[in-house]
């Protein structure tokens, strides 16, 4: 029998994040609006526009580019 001496693992902490959804029902693209480029960014993968959405994600911080804050 194995048994490891590792610590159990800790529990990521997530939040509702805001992400961008491609619009084409066969694709599965998304991407966190933070790490979006543009205001309104067309899918990397099939070039379809994209819409907002939220989903339960890992929290992360962008660091590296920060766009100005917009009212919505």
């Amino acid at each position: 029998m194995y048994y490891s001496r590792k610590n159990p693992s800790q529990e990521i902490p997530t939040a509702m994040t805001d992400i961008w959804e491609c619009t084409n029902p066969d694709c599965k693209g998304w991407m966190r609006d933070n790490f979006a480029l543009a205001d309104v960014p067309v899918c990397s993968q099939c070039k379809s526009p994209m819409t907002r959405a939220q989903k339960e994600l890992p929290v992360l911080d962008n660091t590296s580019y920060s766009r100005p804050n917009k009212k919505r």
